[in-house]
């Protein structure tokens, strides 16, 4: 059985001579073997570029989770910090890949690929800002998009000028998704935090709702006043300071995800001031998922039945019974 003093050994084992940190290249065999020996992955054997994606996928999950200093460099502090070694065990003890909803179920890889895969229409395995601005039916802002694109959150591994990677888009879509974890905290804060100082400012704040209430406008939907949004906002994180807030207190509140989606998620900003009955009723059956796993949850169930409905009218009468054919 694994244990939390697991830890030091597998950190041992995966991390190369001389090296004081596991890169991502150091995970690779732990998800060779995975692939190779797991039930629950038998039938990705034939398809070794779907293999190596959802390799990629995995240790980029893992990465975004506890890697918390953002450089790559994984220590044993951090991999003791961290719930891979729980996810680990479970490996050992569940046939079925999809119950372990911490970095391995194939389902909520399937969703993340498919979300990048629908975006970038030239299947160059690059995604820029018009693309991106696309996501989740146009619900970002373009000032959010470009502070991504600056590179602000977190720097581009793609190499390539004006371009997002797969790896990049991982990172986004679990920051975008699950917007109340540390990482995505910290990955918002950096976008909303226009001069860098560590504070959120209401002319900070102002300047990203301008186009949020401007697009509200477009659809006719009801004009809300910043000055209405700023006391909103200051009521649910309770800042310590007035009209400024630190990734400290935004950390503090179990209400931060909304402030991001007030500010440049148009989407999620309606949902949350209709109050959606049916999402509050899924919190409250499992309290015990996050956001990012209820919406893994519903976006493969969407994804299944779009394949149920190809099933039938190219002429099939059998409904899948097996995980989602690859998107090639």
């Amino acid at each position: 059985m694994l244990t939390m003093d697991t830890a030091s050994q597998i950190y041992n084992i995966l991390r190369q001579q001389g090296c004081s940190y596991l890169r991502q290249a150091d995970f690779k065999p732990v998800l060779d073997e995975l692939l190779a020996t797991h039930p629950g992955l038998e039938f990705l054997r034939t398809i070794s570029e779907f293999q190596e994606r959802y390799a990629e996928t995995v240790i980029y999950r893992i990465f975004y989770y506890i890697n918390r200093s953002g450089t790559g460099c994984l220590t044993l502090r951090e991999l003791r910090r961290g719930n891979l070694i729980a996810a680990m065990q479970q490996l050992d003890e569940e046939d079925d890949i999809n119950k372990i909803i911490r970095y391995f179920s194939y389902e909520h890889f399937y969703v993340i690929y498919c979300k990048f895969w629908e975006l970038d229409g030239d299947h160059d395995c690059f995604i820029d800002k018009d693309n991106l601005i696309k996501y989740g039916n146009n619900a970002l802002t373009y000032r959010i998009v470009d502070r991504i694109f600056s590179q602000i959150p977190r720097k581009f591994t793609s190499k390539v000028e004006g371009k997002m990677s797969y790896e990049d888009f991982v990172y986004f879509i679990l920051a975008e998704e699950d917007k109340s974890s540390e990482p995505s905290l910290e990955y918002w804060f950096k976008c909303v935090d226009l001069d860098g100082n560590g504070v959120i400012t209401s002319n900070e704040m102002q300047f990203f709702f301008e186009e949020q209430l401007h697009r509200m406008e477009c659809i006719t939907q009801e004009a809300v006043l910043f000055s209405d949004i700023l006391c909103q906002i200051i009521d649910m994180i309770g800042p310590e300071k007035e009209n400024c807030i630190t990734l400290q207190d935004l950390k503090g509140s179990k209400l931060s995800a909304n402030v991001f989606n007030i500010l440049f998620n148009l989407n999620k900003f309606m949902a949350f001031e209709t109050r959606d009955p049916f999402l509050i009723r899924q919190e409250r059956e499992d309290p015990n998922l996050t956001e990012w796993d209820r919406f893994a949850q519903r976006e493969y169930a969407r994804l299944s039945m779009e394949e149920d409905v190809d099933e039938v009218s190219n002429g099939s009468a059998d409904v899948w019974d097996e995980p989602l054919e690859p998107p090639f």
